[in-house]
């Protein structure tokens, strides 16, 4: 199965549908905030309808009851990964995953559960200075992902840098799934914890979200297809 998931950070369902034509397989990809604020939920079911296995990427945080109300009606969608935000407490996790498993349709598999830690585009001195959180950044992603472990989540949205910590607090088992990927030479954009596939391979992590490096380029497919074996290494 592929360990890259390709982030569909498209404005437009025509932009999703010619882009996602391009490939003769199925792949996985990640639809989040832009393009459900933009299409609504039937650009998932569309995607889907296609073949592809989807990371429905909208980082429920809200109090439990919201959230648990909210991932029941996501789960009815047939998704295979969706997410919410560690900071929002065990109790709210816990909540979310009670709701993927009412609203998984009898006979289909419950969608995994991952957290949200800190987010790839914030910075020490943006988690020291700007959320009020003290320490390093790593102390805190693991901190979290104990927390949703302990909540009964499938593993944590998290930077390459932190995936090795993870494990080694959480066990292999618990999925790290990180963004903030670039191939070498690629810019960093907004984000500020990256890593190449090479690295991210090399640290451990079970599954890479790759944007713009792949989206943009010239050749896409091609440019997957080089992801992919850089992150594999024979790993699969």
């Amino acid at each position: 199965m592929s360990r890259t998931i390709i982030a569909l950070d498209f404005s437009s369902r025509e932009e999703v549908i010619s882009f996602l034509k391009q490939f003769d397989e199925p792949v996985y990809v990640k639809i989040g905030m832009e393009l459900t604020y933009a299409c609504g939920l039937d650009i998932v079911k569309e995607v889907k309808a296609m073949g592809h296995k989807i990371f429905l990427d909208l980082k429920l945080h809200d109090i439990p009851n919201t959230v648990k109300g909210g991932m029941k009606n996501l789960a009815a969608l047939g998704v295979d990964i969706v997410n919410c935000h560690c900071g929002g407490g065990i109790a709210m996790m816990r909540a979310a995953k009670e709701g993927l498993i009412e609203g998984t349709p009898e006979g289909k598999e419950v969608p995994k559960l991952i957290g949200v830690t800190i987010l790839t585009s914030t910075s020490q001195e943006g988690m020291n200075n700007e959320m009020g959180i003290p320490g390093k950044v790593i102390d805190t992603v693991v901190h979290y992902a104990k927390n949703a472990k302990e909540a009964g989540l499938d593993g944590v949205v998290c930077s390459v840098l932190e995936a090795k910590a993870i494990h080694e607090a959480c066990g292999n088992d618990f999925l790290t799934v990180t963004p903030g990927i670039r191939l070498a030479g690629n810019s960093k954009d907004d984000q500020k914890r990256v890593a190449t596939p090479e690295f991210a391979n090399e640290q451990g992590c079970d599954m890479i979200v790759v944007g713009r490096s792949i989206t943009k380029a010239e050749n896409p497919v091609e440019t997957y297809k080089q992801i992919e074996k850089e992150i594999s290494n024979g790993r699969i």
